[in-house]
This record gives C-alpha cells, structure tokens and sequence, in this order.
C-alpha cells in the first residue's frame, strides 16, 4: 500500500478511499510511519494531532472532494481548536486557540483529516523557516540549504512526502518561495478568494493570502475549489471565479499572451540557473502555441523598494503592539524575548509614522494600477520566483550578519513575489528546473485580479509538457 500510495496526489488518494481500496485509518496510519521516519531528517511538522485525528475518523468525516486525506495545516493564522499557535515564536509557545478559523473549518468539510502543523520562521517575516523555537526545517533536496520560508515546513513536508498537499499562507512570497525551493505547484490567490476570518480583517494592507503547495496542478485547483469564499465582514471579495478551478485545467479555448521577464522590479542579483530556467520556459510556451512577448511593467523600481522596506517591519511591529497591550506591558519587554532579526525589524517599524504608512501604501496602490494596466494586454506574466536557488541554512541570520544585511537579503528574497502581494493579483510558482547541484528552481506566472483560472490552465499545459510530481528527493 504504501508505494502505491506514494504515488498518488491527494486527490488520487481520496479516490482510493472512495472505491474502498484503502480506509482512512489505513491512510493516516502510512501518514503517520511517514512523518515518524522521515520528519527526524526535515523538521518540517513541530506538532502532530494523530489522537485527534483518529477520533475525526471515527466521528465519521464528511463527504468531501479529500474525504480521508490527511492534511497539515501551518502554524500561523489558521487556527485548529485546542492547539496552540505559536507563530514560531517562544513568546507565542503557550498561545492555544479555542476556536477553529474558518479556513480550518472549510479543510474539515473538505474531508481533510488534520494530522499536524508545520514550522514556520518566528513571525513568518523571513523567506526561510529557522525558527529558535522548533529549530530549523531542512530542504529534502539538499539538507544543508533552506526549506524557504515562511510555509518551509508546509513545502518540505510535502516534497519530502509527509503528506501530498499542505496549508500554506503568503505574505511576500511564502507560498511560492518555499514551493519553488522544494519543486512544488504553490499558488498565491486573488485577494479576498479566500477569507482570513473570524480573526484576521485584512492582516497588513491586504498582502495576505491563503492556500496551499501541492504535488499536482488539480490539487490545488480543488483545494480552491472547496475552500474559497469570503465570510461576513471580510474586507475584500475577489471577483467571482468562471465555473470551477479544477474545470479551468482542461480550457485550451486561446493561446494565452505571456509576458517574459527575468529582471525583477528593483534592482537585484538574478542567478543565471533563474534567468535559463525562465528562457527555457518561454521556449516551451512559445513551442506549446502562446503568444511570447519579452516585455515587463515601467515602474519607478526604487520607490517601490523604498516603500516594501519601510513597510515590512510593520508586520512584526504592529503584531508585538497589539501583544504588548493585551498583556500590560511594553513593545520593548516583548520584543527583547524575539530573534535578532525581528528585534531589529521593531527597532525599524518603531520608527515609522501612520503617515509614513499611508505613503507606503499609495506606492503600492500606484504599482497595481500600472500591473492592472499591464494585465489588461498580457493574459500571463512570466519571471523567476527567486532571484537565486535555495541558499543555505543560516544566509539570513542578523546574529551572524548583522540585522541590516540580514533585512537587504530578506527584500532581495521578496524580489519577484512581493508585487503580486501588494497588488492583490494572483500568482503561482511552477516548478520548472534544478541547478547543477540538485536544487529545484520554480518560475512565476502572474495574471490580472480574479484570474486564478488562467493560471491554473496554463500550470497544467507546463506540468503536462514538463511532468514533475513523480521526483521525490532520496532522504
């Protein structure tokens, strides 16, 4: 059972529960060998839920697109009733939640059986996971380099074959970060496809989304299929979706106009492996029948990275404000107890001033008109996901570099997935190529507002063209 078992993507899974050929105990319980001997070497699940688990099985699940599939959820935003969210953060280690987030609860409806959480770097502000708290996750392909971050734990646990499709969340790129240093599919939705209800609005100025990185195209594709939505209150709403995202795969009604480019926004050091990775990829897409334009939006690249890095220690300061409150006492009792690197961004995030913000924003509200104009003539945007392959264990730790290299390398990190946060648009990272040494390289494709459909038909076309989901690394 195993191999085959090994072999299938989670909805290949839910398939064999339904015809009766494997039970869900049967399931959780290869899931469970699988996390028991291999996550020693990866790190990539921090907390297991195998009791609670057992007792959904028993509870009987719904009848769900992944009814019996185990799942793992990461440790941030998505709450699962009784545990604790720590944010990967010891300050946070004691945090238990009463409550299920409403994503979790769409999981359960789904037929997902939640069989663990994920690491995360401490306050997810960081494109690797390494937190002090649960140590550092390991990148299967190549256990001295990073996982990516901050969904590190979600993406190795994944490619590492823990389980076939895991909860991910992005804010600057971690979805597509880790899922392009592991070799996986990890798409970013639209803003406002998914809710972060009941507890979060809009986290920063909108730069958060909710999903997953998978194995398979049409993983994702039903996972969204069963879980997006907005909730009552939520800020945003994404434009309504044409039919279902799993139908979307089998569209070929047009060849699509794709944009290339494998220069960032702002200036950065692109490794030749992205930049071949990318040409390679438009030569598919050309030979496949689009319309390959090399071309990219004019922006004022240095305000842009202006803005992101004024705007990015935010995320960690307003968190430690809000914490220092609830708990009477001061942002720098708190923060004194955070990682050097986020001691450093609440130095920096202290700093700013509400108008400061405003202008961080307008910045990024220029920035999504320019890409929605773009959009409008380019069905697809085509770069890297990263500026380079995954770096090793330790490339951004303030102790040993000091906190200001450590952010600069953090933003370079954020080079090409950022703009698809502050904007809102979706984008997804496609595995594509290794490097020399081993290492997986994703590319990026981008589309306008609302076009999760467009990227997904085009994902598959490449996953189709370029199969990947049967390369597991040798653990």
């Amino acid at each position: 059972m195993s191999d085959q078992l090994g072999h299938c993507d989670a909805l290949g899974q839910a398939a064999l529960v339904a015809a009766g050929e494997v039970s869900p105990g049967e399931l959780l319980d290869e899931t469970i060998r699988r996390i028991e001997r291999i996550n020693p070497t990866v790190n990539a699940v921090t907390m297991t839920l195998f009791d609670q688990a057992r007792d959904a099985i028993a509870r009987g699940l719904p009848e769900g697109p992944f009814r019996g599939v185990p799942f793992l959820v990461k440790d941030f935003y998505c709450h699962v009733a009784g545990t604790a969210t720590t944010n990967g953060s010891r300050l946070f280690r004691d945090n238990i939640i009463d409550h299920d987030s409403e994503l979790t609860r769409r999981y359960r409806q789904a037929g997902f059986v939640l069989a663990g959480k994920t690491n995360v770097p401490e306050m997810v502000t960081i494109g690797t996971t390494e937190p002090v708290l649960h140590g550092p996750t390991r990148n299967p392909w190549a256990s001295g380099h990073s996982a990516g971050g901050s969904s590190g734990g979600a993406a190795a646990a994944v490619a590492a074959g823990l389980v076939q499709v895991a909860h991910a969340n992005d804010g600057a790129g971690s979805t597509r970060i880790p899922a392009s240093s592991c070799g996986l599919f990890g798409l970013k939705p639209s803003r406002g496809r998914i809710t972060l209800g009941p507890d979060v609005g809009e986290s920063m100025g909108g730069i958060t989304a909710e999903h997953v990185v998978s194995r398979s195209v049409r993983d994702s594709a039903a996972v969204l299929d069963a879980t997006h939505g907005a909730l009552a209150g939520d800020p945003y709403v994404a434009p309504p979706a044409d039919g279902t995202f799993l139908a979307a795969l089998g569209r070929r009604d047009r060849p699509l106009r794709i944009a290339v480019s494998d220069e960032a926004l702002f200036a950065v050091d692109v490794d030749p492996a992205c930049r071949a990775a990318v040409r390679e990829a438009a030569s598919l897409l050309e030979a496949l029948g689009h319309q390959v334009e090399w071309t990219a939006p004019v922006i004022n690249g240095e305000a842009f990275r202006t803005a992101l890095t004024h705007f990015w220690p935010l995320t960690v300061t307003r968190a430690m404000a809000a914490t220092a409150a609830a708990r009477g006492v001061t942002i720098d009792d708190l923060a004194s107890g955070l990682e050097p690197l986020n001691q450093y961004l609440v130095e920096l995030g202290r700093q700013r001033l509400a108008f400061d913000y405003i202008g961080d924003l307008v910045t990024f509200q220029g920035l999504t008109r320019t890409l929605g104009r773009f959009l409008e003539s380019h069905d697809v945007w085509l770069t890297p996901t990263l500026a380079f392959p995954p770096p090793r264990l330790g490339h951004y730790d303030a102790a040993t570099v000091g906190g200001a290299e450590a952010f600069r390398r953090v933003i370079a990190s954020f080079a090409f997935t950022a703009p698809a946060n502050v904007t809102g648009i979706p984008a997804a990272s496609v595995p594509f190529a290794v490097t020399a040494e081993g290492l997986p390289v994703g590319i990026q494709i981008a589309a306008r507002l609302g076009a999760e459909a467009v990227l997904f038909r085009l994902a598959a076309e490449i996953e189709e063209a370029r199969p990947w989901s049967h390369l597991y690394p040798q653990l």
